[in-house]
């Protein structure tokens, strides 16, 4: 549109002039003694419109040369910006399709051309870690301390990931304290340090860390309860030499997780090898009024108490809603057996044998008629508790 508005304004002007100089026959004198020149009007038109253009082309010219070395300069630099942001992000792609030598040819190539040196030294770090060279990646990471666009908190990470994937994890575990520490509180970082502090075994820093991940939904529903449940049997199989410091643990433990049948049976054996019977025996009564399990039932019946015949009472209780449970049948034995009550141990012991056959059934019968002098039918249950076949 602009062209033919140009186009159209010229032919307008040229006519016009056409048919101005066609109706004034004028002429013009230049005197420049002893030279005198006549020329016609538009003979002298034509000639100061073609001078003016002349005069305005070759300005250009000398303009546009003065300025060549400037612009080759330019084109040059945005060349290389082009060339640069071309190899860093090949540089990239190629490390995401686990191409790690073109990786690192194209990322050395993007840090010559000073495109985003921190980050193509960052990549190329990496790529030459993933090829096993190790040296070859510390001195990428020397050359992104101090770059332009370095950022401590990129680098740090990224020499924490890769220290993890050396099992280095002392290492990685001090980088990322420090990055915690005085960085911004990133998901990401959290994450690293949950990698080494689980590899390191330290349950007490998982179990933290795993609650402020839960805090900010950085952690799957299932994964969170695994990582908390392992974090919180692992620390309680640790308390186990200090019964105070046992029962200050389990009571900063929230109650839902007390209930878990893995914790509360870790809980209740780490209680009963201290002595504190009776608190074990409160958990593991808490932990099957919301999740029944074989294990806690069997858990139950141990430690000799003055709560024992408040523990049959209950067990008594359950095994009305459960007749037919063997566990729980042998549970009750037991504690009868504890108070002596034979006639309603061997009761339970048979009921339980009945339901479900188990050597450790057997023995308990065994051990309860020996007891009560009945040594052939011990014998019995003896030769039953031998045999292979039964389950434990």
């Amino acid at each position: 549109m602009r062209q033919l508005f140009w186009f159209l304004a010229v032919a307008v002007v040229a006519v016009a002039a056409g048919l101005f100089l066609r109706q004034n026959a004028g002429y013009v004198v230049i005197v420049a003694p002893p030279y005198r020149v006549e020329i016609s009007l538009a003979l002298a038109i034509i000639g100061a419109v073609a001078g003016f253009v002349a005069l305005y082309v070759l300005l250009r010219l000398a303009v546009r040369t003065l300025r060549m070395p400037a612009a080759v300069a330019e084109f040059r630099r945005r060349y290389r910006e082009r060339r640069g942001r071309e190899s860093l992000r090949g540089a990239m792609q190629s490390l995401a399709e686990g191409r790690y030598s073109k990786a690192r040819r194209l990322a050395r190539r993007a840090y010559d051309l000073n495109e985003a040196p921190a980050l193509a030294a960052l990549t190329a770090a990496r790529a030459s870690h993933l090829m096993n060279e190790h040296d070859e990646r510390d001195r990428w990471f020397t050359r992104a301390e101090g770059a332009r666009g370095d950022s401590r908190e990129a680098r740090l990470a990224t020499r924490a990931e890769l220290l993890l994937d050396e099992h280095r994890f002392e290492e990685a575990r001090d980088l990322l304290r420090e990055l915690y520490a005085t960085g911004p509180k990133q998901v990401a970082t959290l994450r690293l340090l949950l990698r080494a502090e689980r590899a390191l075994q330290n349950w007490d820093e998982v179990l933290r860390i795993v609650r402020q991940l839960e805090k900010r939904d950085a952690l799957s529903a299932t994964s969170a309860e695994s990582l908390r449940v392992t974090a919180t049997v692992e620390s309680l199989k640790r308390k186990a030499h200090d019964l105070d410091v046992l029962q200050g643990f389990w009571n900063d433990i929230p109650a839902a997780d007390r209930r878990e049948p893995r914790i509360a049976a870790v809980g209740a054996r780490q209680f009963l090898a201290l002595g504190g019977c009776r608190r074990a025996h409160r958990i593991l009564a808490d932990a099957l009024g919301h999740e029944w399990t074989p294990e806690l039932v069997r858990l139950f019946g141990e430690c000799r108490d003055e709560d024992t015949l408040e523990r049959i009472e209950l067990a008594e209780k359950w095994l009305n809603e459960r007749p037919h449970d063997a566990t729980l049948l042998a549970t009750l034995g037991r504690l009868c057996a504890q108070q002596e009550l034979w006639g309603k141990a061997q009761s339970y012991f048979e009921a339980s044998l009945s339901q479900s056959p188990s050597r450790a059934t057997h023995l308990e019968l065994a051990h309860l008629y020996d007891r009560i002098g009945r040594e052939r039918d011990a014998n019995q249950h003896y030769r039953a508790a031998s045999d292979a076949a039964l389950p434990a």
